[in-house]
């Protein structure tokens, strides 16, 4: 024994040491001991995995047959790979070798001889020991039956043991087949053989129970899976069952073990499909056939058929697209009609087109591509199904006659896709260089794409490799990077907002009259409207450029001819014009020109809108639809593009009518505001500036002679157009708030919106459940016999369905520790199901009601009418009452016997009679009513124990007690005579047999009832502290609150829709680790101190959940389960993939307990089963089965396969996560790499899905071989992509890995579901809109204010944007899809680079265009986490900024902006990317007002004009800077925000709520975000650089140091905010205000608060900003950054000079460089006109003044470079160099002194020269920047990287300092921390930074 256990301790410690296996301190996932170190490239076709996990899982049973088993490994191992190429193969085998030596070496001799007997020996043992036979007899017993009789907990487990058991018996086969061949044939080898051949005959347990299947077992059955005897899977599963019909296979095809052929065995030879995906394809179909044949109805036959029309409809969806697409191109479907093929040959089709998507890889993202694949795959199949004999298909069979439809067919289009991704240089070349996915596609949007023929052609212009430095050409859509595409795209919206404008201006400046002489004046907008058309025709044309060799003939004609018609048109128009303005001037009373120009455009704009309305107008759409007439096609084509895509967006008429209204209302307010706020005001002002006589100016003129002062002009009404672009999206902003508030409303949302509603409520939530929630199954099946026709008996029905979904509810929160113990007892309902009749409501409606209602019977000097009355007056206090009444008589009753029991019947029937009679107070003496219920309540405090002799007599005697106060204390004398005088009661007294004895209960409803009452009895808690958690109150509230809304009914769970939730993950934290939880920032806080202080009473549950009292981390780390459910319990507060997947997982849940008490049943007799309970419901095969028929999980874990390789901890968490949940899948890349002779490296790619097996390891269900590397576009969408085969169901919910879910929320899940079937408008919805909570709003002030803006887009945002508007969009995360109809369709993202880097928004983009339709729903709402710190903030808005950038480049943008409708287009732009469009010019509107006045106070025309005539200080400038302050402030953003605090918090809530935010500074935020996103939108348009950025999602607790703050916002916020601040203190310098002071404030307090929101924002919203200490240390750390010198692979993050040429590099195109000129020209401005400001020079204006200024300047720059330089060569020339610094220092000062005391030149002069040359320096530097190679050409860089570090240095001094400054001040600190964290928070942090001061005294684990 002693060796045996020498040789498990050095199996355990060798294997660690050797193959350094992960150890998870004792609490991880299942120890897997060497067989966890197996690489993957030796798992793939040997079973050495599970041969190890045999030997671990034996070696404490007999280590040498544990050492047989990894002996064999070894040999399988070498043989695989006897050089040991694959990655980590050597150290496995090294690993393994040592292990086997040491077994030898432990165990003593060892007889090779005896190895086989040893093992025989010892596999009769364990089969023996595990009575396998047995278990195999009756399993096939269970099997011919079809049913199952055991206990279903015992079940389980005996199959969970079962399936380690089979894997075990399955290795010691295989390792006995393997040595059997080299043992004698007679003895043992003739006994391994026989047996052998026998489990051959009867394997049905071992491979059924051991073979990887996803869902379905259809490999082989499974008895731990019921899915497989469900009828209707049955049924799908016999649909495609191979039969006689159809060809002959040849007979050496491998026929499956225990299945039988089928069609997809077909397919695979004939196609060469991969084995996995003819696997996974096949699941898919069975699941689709069946779920679609449940629907229908559940086949009772005894051998199920699948009806006609589940086939017809799998049918009809699955190829709907590929139907549309041949009806495009008008070519014949590949069958003749729908009547003309059998159901076989549908599922054949069906079958094709599945395994095509299912192995087409990146390919998937050309979903008419596909159709085309298939098309032609098809014509192929249909020929062979016509043969006698299957053949193999030309198309995929290769020149060596293999037959592999991903070499022949997918690999060469892959081949085209990953060479174009080659050329877009990792996203920095243009997307006019390269074609992307959609480019692709479009190739098969005309009928040449049959020019590719079939088999393809490899020199085919589709499958054409770029040649290098050759643009590829482009197909129908070029993405060429300008800011011209907003007008293209939306040109319609320009021309409106300008003609509108034109209009306006004409009548105001015609004051107001309307007369015939304005009407010819307003019909100069034919000529503007003319000549914009011709702009867009033009833009058309030139940014069609890249497209015009592979563009369709057809398209490229209708340029042509739309540019020539639409220029003649302008001309013919502008000719008819001029000459009708040529009459107006002759005053001649000829008007033919008038007449024909009227004429022309009252023809012209009918045309217009008759087109208009057979395009656009739903009634009117389908005619033109139907019309074939060539001439009007012509015409529509013409008008609109033709593409695949976009064709009929349309909508009802009456959602037509209500968003045209809604624009409607908007004009109707816009444009009167705009004529008398902003035009009309500024009309006179205009007049009298262009009337004014020459004025002077103040510098050398240039521009301004003789053309009637028209820059001053333009500076007053620059401003003013600025903000009549913007202020619609304002007009919208307002009104979508109003409407959405009413729709809400409308909605009941908000209705019960505290917890107290939820008291007074609570009655009414039963019946509501049950209407909404509960599927008519359950309505009818436990009370048929109890549907009375009474109100009361219907509540009590209701009551009873709903207690057992509140109960889980209730529990849920209690697993998640928001409730404690206390609180679920009381928050729990009832069963409702027991004797009593009453409805029983839970315990925290009724809590002190007794006591309560006792002082209202003891005050009580009147009736009993009238007591009763006062007690009914809380509806709660009388259920109270009635509750503990019956209770008392029903407990008592089943305590006592004999004459016991007659005494409590007289009672009841002496109480009851007075009550009938309306006498009880003076039967009872009601005083004494506290001693007799402190008397039961002694009795039930005893019952409620487990029974024993002593508490036996305790209760005998409290029963005597109570018997005695009740007879002689609370009953009348004449009642209490009669009872004392009762003969029999009186014998039993005396004879002491009166309650001396009673029946302790033990019936669980009396046992119920015993608790409860005790509880009632005893509970004084106050109910509106119950629940204390806020999250667990708003959780109620909104669950309650929408069991008010509409909401489609429940349907069985065997009739709902199928749906699966698939997560994209990469590598976010998935479980926090012990060290993480520990690790404290540089304050001495850690994360789990934070949590603590977060979230202090969930702390305290968690505790009491885990059976701990107060105690520390070292105590919870010595208990390993409770230190594991420490790491969850913290991960579930992150932004976690744990709380990601425990949140979807209550889906399962919901799901079992629903199906659960449906009492859906594989049996035959259900009648017996009446009871309604959840006890178990975890355990039913039936509910599990039921479940994972309608729902799965996957979860894309790309990198998995990488992670596990390199032992990273999330895989193990990963792994972790796997083993806790039955149902979850992960899918990854794998990546095999193998060595060539010739050295190189090739890699191969498989999609790979797994599961937990038995032993708690990875099991591998599917691995599909791809291509190539999937990751050609953007990662996320090609991560969903390569998982997205791995779904099921017919709806996927896309959710990221930062959100959460809720089991009442997941209970709602199935009414959603059946919105797809809802009548939501022309057509039925594709994407179901998802209210999402954002949870992160607890844990700072910033993360409070994105959870409320968020809060409010995804609630009355998108409650507008989906009606009205019709126009809502997928903006991530949770929207539920129409999976079939975008799996077919292109996916659920769009993958190229760059420009779909918003990937999500492009799936609703995709599915509004291929007439899908969007819809919004708010009775269920999922979590959301938030970027919770200003810089993660800054990044994500950045990310949707770039973006959205981006967008307006799209095609999808485009195309939608020109099909939609007017109106509807109006809507999707102010809804995309147009809110960038109006933030961008908001902050324009300060840059144009600003630049306006300074010009005016440069030119020095505002004092001259303001001598001549008052006109500056007007009405419209102070209009539009109030709106743009208050759009700039976040006014306007955060109208939506308090309207939905109004509805859904209540008006004070709202207000108090609003006010709290402004004093935390809101503003402040608003406005930085203003600039974050202005920066990246507008830089992306510019110059591209959109890119994915990684915002971490973890707890914002530290500080940001000043340097990396600096460099995230110098360029985005700090250079404009200091050019902000140079444009006011030049206008406050020379600029002439008439109003003074008060005047300038007035004007410029927006700019100024912008300055200081973009300067200091990032100060103020960093923790721990103000403190001195960390204010020295940033000031330490930035020094050092700035003068650190970068180098090779030294990042920005530690250099400025590395930080600093990566800030250039987004500046990389010809176009993007002169752009960059042009707008640096504006820092020449300050310079120009300050010097001729200065005292110096006087009056002079001439040229030469400017001129000398740029001689100063050169000479400043010179000095400039004698103090910088620093020779590196010679030491000789330092005190060269020294003396020449020190005589230039002096003489500098000599020179200045002389300068200002012999000439004009003034003190303030100097400041002013540096004004004025910082600006120019900034110009010059932007000008070096942007044509740097010149630059460095001439060898200038040097000096200008010196002058950008100074003015870097300058920048950051400047912001420095009054954080300095204020850092002197502790108050500020303290201030802020209070200002930035809750209030908890703030206290712990104070405390830590006390703590911390001693913490080198305490240890590193306390806290």
């Amino acid at each position: 024994m002693a060796r045996v256990t020498t040789s498990s301790d050095n199996w355990e410690k060798l294997v660690r040491a050797v193959l350094r296996s992960e150890q998870r301190a004792g609490h991880e996932r299942t120890n897997s001991g060497i067989a966890g170190a197996v690489p993957d490239s030796l798992q793939r076709t040997t079973n050495i995995n599970a041969i190890l996990q045999a030997a671990d899982e034996i070696q404490s049973e007999d280590p040498n047959v544990a050492r047989i088993l990894c002996e064999q490994a070894y040999s399988m191992a070498q043989n695989l790979d006897p050089s040991s190429d694959g990655r980590g193969v050597l150290q496995f085998k090294t690993g393994l070798m040592s292990v086997i030596k040491l077994a030898k070496k432990e165990g003593g001799q060892i007889d090779r001889n005896r190895d086989i007997e040893r093992l025989w020996e010892f596999y009769n043992q364990y089969k023996r020991r595990h009575r396998v036979d047995d278990i195999q007899r009756e399993e096939q017993k269970w099997r011919e039956a079809g049913t199952f009789s055991a206990d279903v907990g015992d079940l389980e487990l005996r199959f969970s043991e079962m399936k380690k058991v089979f894997a075990t018996l399955r290795a010691l086969v295989e390792v006995m087949e393997a040595l059997s061949k080299d043992a004698t044939s007679d003895g043992v080898g003739r006994l391994i053989m026989e047996e052998l051949r026998r489990i051959k005959k009867s394997s049905a347990a071992i491979s059924g129970e051991l073979i990887p299947y996803n869902i379905v077992p259809l490999e082989a059955p499974s008895l731990t899976n019921a899915i497989g005897y469900f009828p209707e899977v049955r049924g799908a599963i016999s649909a495609i069952r191979y039969t006689e019909q159809f060809p002959r296979l040849p007979a050496d095809f491998e026929t499956p073990g225990q299945r039988e052929l089928d069609m997809f065995d077909l397919l695979e030879y004939v196609f060469g499909f991969q084995k996995d995906n003819i696997r996974n394809q096949r699941e898919h179909v069975v699941l689709a056939l069946a779920n679609a044949q449940s629907r229908l109805g559940i086949p009772i036959d005894a051998d199920p058929k699948l009806d006609e029309r589940a086939v017809r409809e799998v049918f009809l969806k699955s190829l709907d697209n590929y139907i549309k697409w041949c009806k495009y191109l008008r070519i014949r479907l590949v069958w003749n009609s729908l009547e003309a093929i059998n159901k076989d040959r549908k599922l054949f089709l069906v079958s094709l087109y599945f395994c095509i998507w299912g192995e087409a890889a990146n390919a998937r993202f050309l979903p008419e591509c596909i159709c085309y694949i298939f098309h032609q795959m098809a014509r192929e199949l249909d020929a062979i199904l016509d043969r006698a004999e299957a053949t193999q298909a030309a198309s995929c069979t290769g020149e060596n006659g293999s037959v592999s439809f991903l070499e022949q067919i997918i690999c060469p289009i892959y081949g085209a896709l990953a060479a174009e991704a080659e050329r877009n240089n990792n996203g920095k070349a243009a997307h006019s260089e390269w074609r992307n996915y959609d480019d692709f596609n479009e190739y098969f949007w005309s009928p040449a794409c049959f020019e590719l023929s079939w088999p393809m052609k490899r020199n085919s212009s589709f499958l054409l490799k770029p040649k290098k430095g050759k643009r590829t050409g482009k197909s129908s859509f070029v993405e060429h990077r300008t800011f011209l595409h907003l007008f293209r795209s939306f040109h319609r919206l320009w021309m409106f907002l300008i003609i509108m404008f034109q209009a306006l201006a004409i009548i105001a400046f015609h004051d107001g009259k309307l007369n015939l002489n304005t009407f010819k004046t307003l019909l100069s907008i034919g000529p503007t409207f003319a000549v914009m058309n011709f702009l867009e025709s033009c833009l058309d044309v030139v940014l069609m450029f890249g497209a015009y060799s592979t563009a369709r003939g057809m398209a490229i004609s209708r340029l042509v001819i739309r540019f020539f018609w639409c220029g003649l048109s302008s001309v013919f128009v502008l000719y008819v014009y001029v000459r009708l303005l040529q009459e107006r001037n002759k005053n001649t009373s000829d008007s033919l020109y008038f007449r024909i120009y009227v004429l022309v455009l009252g023809v012209y704009a009918g045309l217009r809108v008759l087109f208009a309305l057979l395009l656009k107008f739903p009634a009117c759409h389908r005619l033109s639809e139907m019309s074939d007439q060539s001439f009007f096609q012509f015409f529509k084509w013409i008008y609109e593009e033709r593409y695949f895509v976009g064709r009929g967006l349309v909508e009802k008429t009456t959602d037509y009518m209500s968003y045209v209204f809604f624009w409607l209302v908007i004009f109707a307010c816009k444009f009167p505001f705009a004529y008398f706020l902003q035009i009309k005001p500024l009309v006179g002002p205009t007049k009298i500036i262009i009337n004014l006589p020459r004025l002077q100016y103040s510098w050398h003129d240039f521009v301004s002679k003789n053309n009637n002062n028209m820059l001053t002009v333009a500076s007053l009404w620059a401003p003013v157009v600025a903000i009549y672009i913007m202020d619609i999206h304002i007009w919208y902003t307002l009104l979508s708030a109003i409407y959405g508030a009413v729709m809400g409303a409308r909605g009941r949302l908000g209705e019960i919106r505290s917890i107290e509603m939820v008291h007074k409520r609570f009655e009414s939530f039963p019946e509501a459940f049950v209407k909404n929630l509960v599927s008519p199954q359950i309505k009818r099946m436990p009370f048929e016999r109890e549907s009375s026709q009474s109100p009361h008996d219907n509540n009590k029905t209701y009551a009873a369905i709903f207690s057992p979904f509140w109960n889980e509810i209730i529990k849920a929160l209690r697993e998640e520790d928001y409730i404690s113990n206390r609180e679920m007892d009381l928050l729990s309902m009832p069963s409702n199901t027991g004797s009593l009749k009453l409805v029983q409501w839970p315990l925290f409606l009724l809590s002190s009601k007794i006591l309560l209602a006792m002082d209202l019977a003891l005050d009580c000097k009147d009736t009993q009418a009238d007591l009763w009355n006062r007690i009914c007056k809380d509806e709660y206090m009388a259920y109270a009452v009635q509750e503990c009444y019956s209770s008392i008589e029903k407990i008592l009753h089943s305590l006592v016997d004999g004459e016991g029991r007659l005494w409590v019947e007289r009672i009841f029937r002496e109480i009851n009679s007075s009550i009938s009679e309306g006498s009880l107070v003076i039967t009872l003496h009601l005083k004494k009513l506290p001693v007799v219920l402190s008397r039961f309540t002694a009795l039930t405090g005893l019952l409620i124990r487990d029974p024993t002799p002593e508490l036996a007599k305790g209760a005998a005697k409290a029963v005597y007690d109570f018997y005695d106060v009740v007879t002689h204390e609370l009953l009348s004398s004449d009642l209490r005579e009669q009872l004392d005088t009762w003969q029999i009661l009186l014998r039993a007294r005396n004879e002491g047999r009166l309650f001396s004895r009673i029946e302790w209960p033990k019936d669980a409803d009396i046992k119920e009832q015993v608790k409860r009452l005790h509880l009632l009895l005893t509970v004084k808690d106050n109910a509106v502290n119950i629940p204390k958690n806020l999250e667990a109150r708003r959780r109620l509230q909104f669950f309650t609150n929408s069991l008010f809304m509409d909401m489609p009914s429940a349907k069985p769970v065997c009739e709902m829709m199928p749906f699966c939730v698939f997560t994209p993950y990469y590598s976010e934290t998935v479980l926090y680790s012990n060290s993480e939880l520990r690790l404290e920032n540089e304050d001495g806080i850690s994360t789990l101190f934070y949590l603590q202080k977060i979230f202090p009473d969930e702390w305290e549950n968690f505790l009491e959940r885990i059976g701990q009292g107060d105690i520390g981390y070292a105590e919870i780390q010595e208990n390993s389960t409770s230190a594991l459910e420490l790491r969850f319990w913290a991960s579930y507060r992150g932004q976690t993939l744990a709380r990601t997947v425990r949140g979807m997982m209550y889906y399962r849940k919901a799901l079992m307990l629903q199906s659960h008490l449906e009492r859906r049943s594989l049996e035959e007799d259900v009648s017996s089963r009446t009871s309604f309970t959840t006890q178990g419901f975890e355990l039913s095969r039936e509910a599990r089965a039921q479940a994972d028929i309608k729902f799965t999980y996957v979860v894309s874990c790309q990198i998995y396969g990488q992670q596990k390789q390199r032992k990273a901890p999330e895989a193990a968490d990963i792994a972790l996560l796997l083993q806790r949940n039955e149902a979850l899948r992960v899918a990854f890349i794998h990546v095999e790499e193998s060595g060539a002779a010739d050295g190189n490296v090739t890699k191969e790619f498989y999609s790979k899905l797994v599961k937990a097996d038995a032993n708690g390891k990875d099991q591998e269900i599917f691995s599909i071989r791809l291509p190539g590397d999937p990751k050609l576009g953007e990662g996320k969408p090609e991560n969903q992509n390569h998982a997205i085969v791995f779904t099921r169901g017919e709806a996927v919910q896309t959710i990221d890995m930062n959100q959460d879910n809720y089991l009442e929320e997941a209970m709602k899940m199935r009414n959603l579901l059946e919105e797809f079937r809802a009548n939501h408008g022309l057509r039925p919805p594709t994407i179901l809109g998802v209210r999402e909570h954002v949870f992160t709003g607890s844990v700072s002030s910033l993360a409070w204010f994105m959870s409320n803006q968020e809060t409010s887009f995804v609630t009355l945002g998108q409650r507008v944007l989906a009606c009205p508007l019709k126009v809502r969009m997928h903006y991530g995360h949770p929207d539920v899809f129409d999976r079939i109809f975008h799996i077919t369709r292109g996916g659920i993202s769009k993958s190229s680079r760059v420009i779909n880097i918003s990937e999500d928004i492009y799936a609703g983009f995709n599915s509004t265009l291929r007439q899908g339709n969007i819809t919004h729903h708010e009775y269920i709402q999922v979590g959301k986490g938030r970027d919770v710190g200003l810089n993660q903030i800054a990044l994500f808005e950045g990310k949707v900024a770039g973006g959205n950038g981006e967008q307006v480049l799209s095609r999808d943008v485009y195309r939608l902006g020109q099909l939609f409708d007017f109106f509807r287009m109006l809507s999707f732009f102010f809804t995309t990317v147009g809110f960038y469009v109006c933030t961008m010019m908001t902050v324009l509107t300060v840059y144009v007002f600003l630049y306006g006045r300074a010009y005016l106070a440069f030119s020095g025309l505002d004092q001259g004009i303001s001598d001549e005539a008052d006109v500056l200080g007007n009405t419209a400038l102070d209009t539009v800077l109030n709106a743009q302050f208050l759009v700039q402030i976040g006014i306007f953003t955060a109208v939506p925000m308090v309207m939905g605090f109004i509805l859904e918090l209540g008006l004070l809530q709202a207000v108090f709520s609003f006010i709290t935010m402004q004093l935390q500074l809101c503003s402040v935020f608003f406005t930085f975000s203003l600039g974050t996103r202005t920066h990246y939108f507008g830089r992306t348009i510019l110059h591209g650089g959109a890119k994915y950025r990684a915002t971490g999602r973890g707890f914002v607790v530290r500080h940001i140091k000043f340097a990396e703050n600096y460099r995230l916002y110098s360029r985005s916020h700090f250079v404009k905010a200091l050019e902000v601040a140079l444009l006011l203190i030049v206008y406050m310098a020379y600029g002439y205000s008439e109003g003074g002071a008060v005047t300038f404030v007035l004007l410029t307090i927006s700019s100024w608060f912008l300055v200081f929101s973009w300067l200091f924002a990032p100060y103020i919203f960093n923790p721990s900003g103000f403190e001195w200490q960390k204010t020295v240390e940033d000031f330490d750390d930035w020094t050092n950054w700035l003068m650190y010198k970068g180098g090779v692979g030294v990042k920005g993050d530690n250099s400025w000079e590395s930080w600093w040429e990566e800030e250039q590099t987004h500046i990389q195109t010809l176009r993007g460089r002169i752009l960059e000129t042009i707008l640096s020209f504006r820092f020449i401005m300050f310079q120009y006109g300050i010097v001729y400001k200065l005292h110096l020079t006087g009056r002079d204006t001439s040229i030469a003044v400017y001129g000398f200024s740029w001689v100063v300047l050169a000479g400043l720059v010179m000095i400039f470079k004698i103090f910088t330089f620093s020779p590196k060569k010679s030491t000789n020339f330092q005190l060269v160099l020294r003396f020449m610094q020190g005589i230039t220092c002096i003489g500098l000062i000599v020179a200045l002194c002389l300068v200002v005391f012999f000439t004009d030149l003034s003190i303030p002069d100097l400041f002013a020269s540096f004004l004025a040359f910082i600006p120019t320096g900034w110009f010059i530097l932007s000008l070096a920047i942007a044509w740097r190679s010149i630059v460095r050409s001439l060898g200038l860089w040097d000096s200008v990287k010196a002058f950008a570090r100074m003015y870097d240095a300058g920048m950051g001094i400047l912001i420095f300092s009054p954080i300095a400054v204020l850092s002197w001040f502790p108050f500020v600190s303290t201030f802020q921390s209070r200002l930035l964290f809750n209030q908890a928070f703030s206290r712990g942090l104070e405390i830590s930074l006390i703590l911390a001061g001693n913490k080198a005294n305490v240890e590193a684990s306390s806290f």
